[in-house]
Formats: C-alpha cells, structure tokens, sequence
C-alpha cells in the first residue's frame, strides 16, 4: 500500500489566523497545503487533506479527520506571527515529542527551507497544541516564515514552488524513497548532464527522482511504488505532465 499523509492548512474560514497588512494566514496556508500535496501524491503517496477550500473546523476536529484517514503522518502548514512586525523571520517546526519520525522529518523539512534562504530557527516541542497532541499518528507543523515579515513574504511569494518542494521532499524523504519495487523510468542518456537536465526539469514540475548508472546509460526514475497499480498511476501524472515513460521493476 502507498504510504499515506494528511495534509492540514492551518485556520479558515471564520478564522483567518495572523493577519498583517491585509494578508491573512489561513490563505497561504491553504494555498502551501494543496500544492504540498499535489506534489505527494504525484510522487506516488496518498493525500488525505483536512481542508481544500475556506471552511472552518477546530483543531480537534482536524485532528480526528487524520485520525480517520488512517494517515501514516500528519503535516500541518502554518505561517508565524510576532507581537511586533518585521522584528523576527525564519522557519520553524513544531512536534509534540522531538524522537523518532516526526523529528526526522521536521528536521528535513527546516533544513531543505534554510538551503532556500530562510533562517532556520530549529525543532521545537508544543506539547499543548491539539494537532499534535490528539492525533494517533507521528505529527508536526509546519511554520513557513513569519506572516508579519516583509522579507518572508517576499521569499513565500517569489519561491512559493521551491517552498512547497522543500516540504514536500522533506517528506519523502523520510517516508516515501525507501523500498518499492516498481519505478517510472522517464529517461535513458549515455550523458550523466543530459540526465541531470531531465531531473531539475522533473524537479520543476513537482516530481523527485534518483539517478542511476548501470555502467553504460544514466536512467532517471521516479518514485519507489510497492504495486504495478501505484506505478500505473504516477506514470499517467507524468505522461500527462509531457514525460515519456517506462515502468521498471527492481
């Protein structure tokens, strides 16, 4: 079976979250979330988000959607917010319990941010947040630069692709690269260039891949899927995406 997320966009509906200048949290939060999770599930992981459009649910109840879902982690997408503007930026993430998968993955997370030129201002424990607290399966959240710094938004707005990649592979990296039988092959060069090409376009279009060399040709593979079916699946997203493919088995 595909590993499978719950992505949570922070707030909405009748809560906005932080607002600063106008701009109102529970909207970049949702905008991050869906792109996220666009990008999980074209990496072959299922995605179970708790909101896709400006509704309100309480915490609790975002919770109990993961809990549900059966979901093998759960991510929350949040931006921060100081008492005086423009006076703190950076990146954070919080866990419950900083141990085993979810700080694993949180660290991945802030430091695939800090390479994009966010500060990486670390882990850290919230213990009294209830997504983190009642959910039944490893949890973080997500703070993606402060909402009341002009030089975070700024950086969300203009590397607003990179951001969700950045999350989306910490992610991955974690969770979904290891094992999987089956692979889409997208090309075959005798030119490691020529491949690395192919994999900043995939990279580009929200898509990780790996390189490998059999001594002759440089192959650029997708994915890690444990069924043909899975397999199946990711390859119409790239054949969509204009790739040509070829599943390929381990």
């Amino acid at each position: 079976m595909a590993y499978k997320v719950a992505v949570d966009a922070g707030h909405g509906g009748r809560d906005p979250g932080a607002v600063y200048n106008g701009r109102r949290e529970k909207d970049d939060n949702l905008a991050l979330a869906l792109e996220v999770g666009r990008i999980l599930e074209a990496n072959g992981v299922d995605v179970e988000f708790t909101r896709t459009e400006d509704v309100y649910d309480t915490p609790y109840e975002k919770a109990m959607k993961g809990n549900a879902s059966g979901a093998d982690l759960f991510v929350s997408i949040h931006r921060n917010a100081f008492p005086t503007p423009n006076t703190v930026s950076g990146v954070e993430t919080l866990v419950y319990t900083d141990e085993g998968m979810q700080g694993d993955v949180a660290r991945a997370i802030n430091e695939n941010l800090a390479s994009l030129g966010f500060e990486d201002r670390g882990v850290k424990e919230r213990q009294n947040l209830v997504v983190l607290r009642r959910t039944s399966m490893p949890a973080l959240l997500v703070e993606a630069g402060f909402i009341d710094s002009d030089e975070d938004n700024a950086r969300f707005d203009q590397d607003f692709n990179a951001i969700a990649l950045a999350i989306a592979e910490g992610i991955l990296d974690a969770v979904a690269r290891p094992g999987g039988v089956y692979q889409v092959q997208t090309g075959l060069f005798r030119s490691e260039a020529n491949a690395r090409r192919l994999q900043e376009q995939l990279a580009e279009d929200g898509f990780m891949s790996t390189i490998q060399n059999d001594g002759t040709y440089y192959k650029v593979l997708v994915g890690g899927y444990d069924t043909l079916e899975e397999a199946r699946e990711a390859e119409g997203i790239l054949r969509d995406n204009g790739y040509e493919t070829l599943i390929v088995s381990s």
